[in-house]
């Protein structure tokens, strides 16, 4: 199998989709593999290091993706590479489908298998294979060290001659695997922590990393988690009341790191200008929320901003932040993913009966396999009836209808003249005698 690797499109992606490591591998086992001249950049990999790895440096994206039966990516591709692939080829990455259904479409439409990495089902078997926790685990920590830069005090608690320098409160919101890693990394650099989230398995793991946990524990609270692991839409009613408790809690923090994403929809807003306005000067707000609009309703996507004296970033690609940590990581989840998408001669055949490739796979055989990115059919329109024009009224009295009245058909005969009877007892004239 040709395996092809382009270098990423979208401005200030630094990531690659491949290593020299990972490249020996794949040799291997017995595939060859293409690389884009200047892929590697970003993630500090030159080109000379995977030719020497054994990849074949092809200069354009066209000589790149000539033959390849899959093509390996970190982010979306443009449409021109689709253009590029043969009918029939393989197509992997970090794809954010479901900001654009349009591409999953067109792919469908090619011929081109797509598998999507975030959609990789969360089982211990697919744990090697999980890109979205691999690099959300290096973002989480990005985030911290960003806010540290950030911050005009010291994280941890200084006792010296001078003076003693109190320890940064840190807010942690949402304790997935980018949370985990901040309350971990803010604890090492000495900060006071505590963290929230909806999810009632998360109050254990917030312990266990010396944390404090943060949230309104009642009913709904105790089912607010997805069979996949996923945090729930939370009724208005409790996001008020959990509102209420976060804007009592906000205020006295000094660094707050918001990671809540429910896929497929909006950031949830968790901190409104009140709260900002709540909290002390100084204060930073790391949005790792923003791609996705932010958790925060005066974040501004991939800019940093100061409102009301606290500092708002709303980064939107922290794992691009540690290109090479992140990159390595990744070129290891794909590496792990592609042998179910090989057949036993080496060839590109996915095993469609295996949960994961069937769990990633968005489009086979020229047609979308995901239900939520099958283009829905409009229902025909119903035809209104044709309204007859009501007669014009007229002010004359319409004549009743009168009944008809058969009669029957009397046939009159006709009267016969009966002869005038003689009087009997008339005399008869008699007649005249003839004279002689």
């Amino acid at each position: 199998m040709k395996l092809a690797v382009l270098k990423e499109r979208i401005v200030g992606e630094t990531r690659v989709a491949i290593t020299p490591e990972t490249v020996k591998k794949f040799i291997a086992a017995g595939h060859t593999v293409a690389v884009q001249t200047g892929a590697g950049t970003g993630a500090s990999i030159s080109d000379a290091l995977y030719k020497d790895a054994g990849a074949s440096i092809a200069k354009t994206a066209a000589a790149t993706l000539k033959g390849a039966d899959m093509l390996l990516c970190v982010r979306r591709p443009g449409a021109n590479v689709l253009n590029g692939l043969k009918k029939g080829a393989g197509l992997v990455g970090l794809l954010d489908p479901y900001d654009d259904a349009t591409f999953v479409r067109s792919c469908a439409a090619k011929g081109i298998d797509l598998y999507a990495m975030e959609f990789i089902p969360r089982i211990s078997r697919a744990q090697s294979m999980d890109a979205l926790s691999s690099q959300s685990n290096l973002a989480g920590y990005r985030a911290i060290i960003e806010a540290a830069v950030i911050y005009g005090r010291a994280l941890p608690m200084m006792m010296t001659a001078a003076g003693t320098v109190a320890p940064a409160k840190t807010f942690i919101m949402g304790v997935g695997v980018a949370g985990l890693q901040a309350i971990a990394t803010a604890r090492r650099l000495g900060g006071i922590v505590t963290a929230t989230d909806v999810r009632p398995a998360t109050k254990e793991q917030v312990a266990s990393l010396g944390a404090k946990f943060v949230a309104v524990e009642d009913e709904e609270f105790k089912a607010a988690e997805t069979a996949g692991g996923y945090a729930k839409q939370m009724s208005a009613a409790y996001r008020k009341k959990q509102a209420e408790l976060v804007a009592k809690h906000i205020a006295k923090q000094d660094i707050v790191i918001t990671t809540a994403l429910i896929p497929g929809r909006p950031a949830p807003k968790l901190i409104d200008e009140a709260m900002v306005k709540a909290m002390p000067p100084g204060a930073v707000i790391i949005d790792m929320a923003a791609e996705r609009g932010g958790n925060c309703t005066l974040t501004q996507v991939g800019k940093v901003i100061e409102k009301h004296g606290v500092t708002i970033a709303g980064f939107t690609n922290l794992p691009a932040h540690l290109a090479a940590a992140t990159t390595a990581l990744y070129a290891k989840n794909l590496l792990n993913f592609l042998p179910l998408l090989t057949s036993e001669k080496g060839q590109y055949g996915p095993d469609w009966d295996d949960e994961i490739v069937v769990g990633a796979n968005l489009t086979r055989a020229g047609k979308v396999t995901h239900e939520a990115f099958i283009a829905k059919k409009k229902p025909a329109a119903k035809k209104t009836p044709v309204k007859k024009a009501a007669p014009k009224k007229t002010s004359a009295k319409k004549p009743t209808a009168k009944k008809m009245v058969v009669k029957k058909a009397t046939t009159k005969k006709p009267a016969i003249k009966k002869p005038a009877i003689k009087n009997p007892n008339a005399r008869r004239a008699k007649p005249k005698k003839k004279e002689s």
